[in-house]
């Protein structure tokens, strides 16, 4: 979640050094950077639950893959832009930008759990901007609010995506890009709805 300030336009060096020096997170789209907002307790929970449960099965099926948490930055070339995805997955050597060594560059999946603020965001602009990446293939939302997840998963031909989505805890949804299978329940162990949003 991104608060709506922006700062002056930085290079890539001192938007590197903002962070530093201040101890925040800032994505950062071709000059301007944007301080991001803490997260709530559920989207806490999912992102360490999304984490746990990819390195888990990736580990489990011997795949030649890394996933990471949001603590690494994802260097998206085409719109000069460092950003914190929730989660992603590179399969094969980790790729590194050209302008800093600490953010990653070809991820095949790509995780966000959605918030009020940021959901638009999240399907949209930001959307359009993992898409410019060649490696990426599969955009995992989670709703933090009902147990729901959308799925978009780029077909062979590379310009269009298959859109599914599961709701509820009994449901399973596979991550096509890398041949695993998630369950909800794993996936929303501990998270609190409100009465009304639990399906």
């Amino acid at each position: 979640m991104m608060t709506a300030q922006s700062l002056q336009q930085l290079s890539i060096k001192e938007y590197v050094e903002l962070e530093q020096s201040t101890q925040t997170k800032y994505e950062y789209h071709n000059g301007e950077v944007f301080a991001l907002a803490g997260g709530t307790i559920n989207h806490s929970l999912l992102c360490g639950s999304i984490y746990g449960e990819l390195r888990h099965q990736l580990k489990a099926k011997n795949k030649d893959c890394l996933a990471f948490t949001s603590e690494m930055k994802l260097n998206i070339a085409h719109s000069k832009s460092y950003v914190y995805p929730d989660a992603m997955v590179v399969c094969g050597e980790y790729k590194i930008g050209a302008d800093y060594k600490h953010a990653i560059t070809n991820p095949v999946l790509i995780v966000e759990v959605l918030s009020k603020s940021s959901a638009d965001y999240d399907r949209g602009d930001k959307f359009y901007k993992y898409r410019t990446i060649d490696s990426f293939q599969e955009y995992l939302l989670i709703e933090q609010d009902k147990p729901q997840v959308e799925l978009f998963y780029r077909k062979k031909d590379a310009h269009t995506w298959q859109i599914d989505r599961f709701e509820g805890l009994d449901a399973v949804f596979p991550l096509q890009s890398l041949s695993i299978e998630i369950s909800m329940n794993a996936l929303y162990d501990k998270v609190k709805f409100a009465k009304d949003d639990v399906a």
